[in-house]
């Protein structure tokens, strides 16, 4: 696994790709960057990681629990003391991971002290979203406020053609200075997988794969600063990265648009996806 990791951070170097977004929950990625590296002398890198998840999974396919999750000021302390033992001051911006409305941070004070603090150390606090109200997350995290400063400066959150409707709060938050991130770029797979017939039409047009075209539909939508691919092998990072020679005309960008589904129904399809 190491050497698989270390082989798709050399083709993304080489490629260009200069930001690499990790999280304590990511078995042990983190760990992998850092020694890739440490190895490699890349001092020009940003790093992102996440904390909120505790991976418990013990690398067995049939555990009955993966990860758990606790957004505690607890569980920030510790993770963060865990990925600074790691990565040092490579991380330049640190993400609760998977906000959510419900999550008992929007009430705990300590907590959005403990995080607004990472600012006054030079590192950008952020947080990820999921699920079918990401927009109402966005915007409630961005009003959040420790002695007058804003606790985040930067999002992450789902974005693809399947599931658009983060979009009129991701271009809130951009346009107010935020750093806006978008994942799940492929809708995990499911764009590739099965991809639609009008992105089947489109790769076949721009000779390239369903995957890049998909991609390309995110790096179109103006807000977007980041946009995050998780290629596993460099086969797949180069067919992803197809995707910056696409550029999509307006017409074509408004046909992928009418692929939407609803946030509910796109959701509780991911829930139901095997290589979840």
């Amino acid at each position: 696994m190491r050497e698989a990791t270390y082989a798709v951070l050399d083709a993304a170097y080489a490629a260009g790709v200069r930001w690499v977004d990790v999280a304590r929950s990511y078995g042990r990625a983190e760990e992998f960057l850092a020694g890739w590296m440490a190895e490699r002398g890349h001092n020009d890198l940003t790093v992102s990681s996440k904390w909120g998840y505790t991976y418990v999974g013990g690398w067995r396919m049939d555990a009955t629990m993966h990860e758990v999750k606790e957004h505690s000021a607890g569980v920030f302390s510790r993770q963060w003391t865990e990925s600074r033992s790691l990565l040092g001051s490579s991380i330049s911006l640190y993400q609760v991971h998977s906000l959510t409305a419900d999550s008992p941070l929007f009430t705990d004070e300590a907590l959005q002290r403990a995080l607004a603090a990472l600012s006054d150390d030079g590192v950008r606090v952020g947080f990820s979203t999921s699920g079918p109200a990401q927009g109402d997350t966005i915007r409630r995290a961005f009003e959040l406020e420790v002695a007058g400063r804003p606790v985040f400066s930067a999002v992450q959150s789902t974005w693809n053609v399947l599931e658009p409707s983060a979009g009129p709060a991701l271009a809130e938050a951009h346009a107010a200075g935020n750093v806006v991130l978008v994942k799940e770029t492929l809708a995990n797979g499911r764009l590739v997988v099965d991809p639609p017939a009008a992105i089947t039409r489109l790769a076949h047009r721009f000779g390239v794969g369903a995957d890049a075209i998909a991609v390309a539909a995110v790096l179109a939508q103006p807000w977007a600063d980041t946009v995050l691919v998780g290629p596993s092998s460099p086969q797949q990072l180069t067919a992803n990265l197809a995707a910056t020679t696409v550029d999509l005309p307006r017409a074509e960008l408004a046909a992928l648009a009418a692929l939407a589904e609803e946030p509910e129904r796109y959701w509780a399809r991911r829930s139901s996806l095997q290589w979840q």
